[in-house]
């Protein structure tokens, strides 16, 4: 009998199975290895005092060994049944939740790469997002989820391990005294701008996710139901770095979608690099010179390409649209800028200069551009702050009859 087919939709089962495999290929062998280390120093003490391997060492051994053996078999088994359970349609599409797809993009951020190049349902493959599924990109479709498409588009890139849904911070309710706020992209809309939300793969490679953000928005302003004017992006984190790969893909083609981009907004994107990720890198190397932790070490060797892209951040090359404005925001947990803590710590994630496109020696990135600097807010209130919303709509609304006029 021919198992159903839910097309290319992974269900929940099917990421259950990833999570034993990878329980089975990384934390049960850092186990064992941890084990073995720790055990061989030990047996080695008293094998040398005894004159030979002691037949304590040797019980030890053949019991650790059918134990870990026979939890790794477990596991296998239990990673087949799943995957099994979820060709046969078992289990929900994991997608259909927010909660599923929050658990999706985290997992494509942490091993995207890897999922892609096993050919995984769970890779998650670039797209324009309307009510938690990818929109095709033809006319019909597009028209259907934007009945009001006006020409000027604001395209949304959220950051590392993030969703579409990352926008929305804030704009539920939390109890009276404290109301919603609306989001950047319901506030933008009031004001005549066409929202566009994307998703994005964090865990390829910056360059080849800029690359596909390129081919995407070239395929949306194509089969977009207006003449499209204007296009401005807003990039989160690592989205911001993928917005800035996209836009120097083609800048020097003048049928490219980059003629149309006016504005380039950049919350917290680490320009100069993550720290956390150096540190990271630093941790790495120190563990794998230490028997005991190299197995720990062999764990975070498995972060995907994409984190490892933001050791140093992007290229030099990297180049800026020439006639787009460049607004830069960074945030502090301190109220100035100057505080020591601004320079480390900075929004938790990004120091200050980082996301303001500022190098040691005082050259700027962006030369020109606005740089805001939002006080005593941690990396994710970039996603809906007051303001953030203000200069939003000095940089889009405001200026737009001055930019139109130039």
């Amino acid at each position: 009998m021919t198992p159903p087919s839910r097309g290319d939709r992974a269900g929940v089962l099917a990421a259950a199975a990833l999570a034993v495999e990878h329980a089975d290929s990384l934390v049960l062998s850092a186990a064992r290895d941890i084990h073995g280390s720790v055990a061989g120093r030990v047996h080695g003490v008293l094998d040398r005092v005894a004159g030979g391997t002691t037949l304590t060492h040797r019980a030890h051994d053949g019991i650790a060994g059918a134990v870990y053996g026979g939890l790794g078999l477990g596991l296998r088994a239990a990673a087949r049944g799943l995957r099994t359970a979820d060709r046969w349609g078992l289990g929900a599409p994991i997608e259909d939740t927010p909660r599923g797809r929050f658990v999706v993009s985290a997992v494509n951020g942490l091993i995207g790469d890897r999922l892609v190049a096993e050919g995984s349902h769970l890779a998650i493959e670039i797209g324009v997002r309307y009510a938690g599924r990818d929109l095709p990109l033809d006319p019909a479709s597009i028209a259907g989820a934007y009945p009001q498409a006006g020409p000027d588009l604001v395209v949304f890139v959220h950051g590392l391990c993030e969703t579409e849904h990352y926008w929305d911070r804030r704009s539920r309710p939390r109890h009276a005294e404290r109301p919603g706020a609306p989001s950047y992209g319901v506030r933008l809309a009031e004001e005549g701008w066409s929202p566009v939300y994307v998703r994005a793969n964090t865990g390829l490679p910056i360059a080849e996710s800029g690359v596909a953000l390129n081919s995407l928005v070239g395929r949306l302003v194509d089969a977009w139901p207006t003449d499209v004017r204007r296009i401005a992006f807003v990039g989160h984190s690592m989205g911001g770095l993928i917005v800035r790969a996209a836009c120097a893909v083609s800048t020097s083609d003048d049928r490219s979608w980059t003629r149309h981009v006016t504005d380039v907004v950049l919350l917290g994107a680490p320009h100069l690099g993550s720290p956390v990720e150096r540190s990271i890198a630093r941790g790495v190397r120190a563990f794998h010179r230490v028997p005991e932790l190299s197995p720990f070490a062999r764990i975070f060797d498995q972060r995907s390409r994409g984190v490892l892209d933001l050791h140093d951040g992007p290229a030099d090359e990297v180049a800026h649209v020439p006639h787009a404005r460049y607004h830069l925001v960074a945030a502090t947990l301190t109220r100035s800028p100057r505080h020591p803590l601004a320079a480390t710590v900075g929004d938790l994630l990004v120091p200050y200069r980082s996301a303001a496109g500022l190098l040691p020696n005082g050259e700027e990135i962006f030369p020109g551009a606005d740089v805001l600097h939002v006080p005593n807010a941690d990396h994710f209130d970039l996603l809906n702050h007051d303001d953030v919303h203000v200069a939003l709509r000095s940089w889009l609304v405001d200026a737009a009859p001055a930019r139109a006029a130039g």
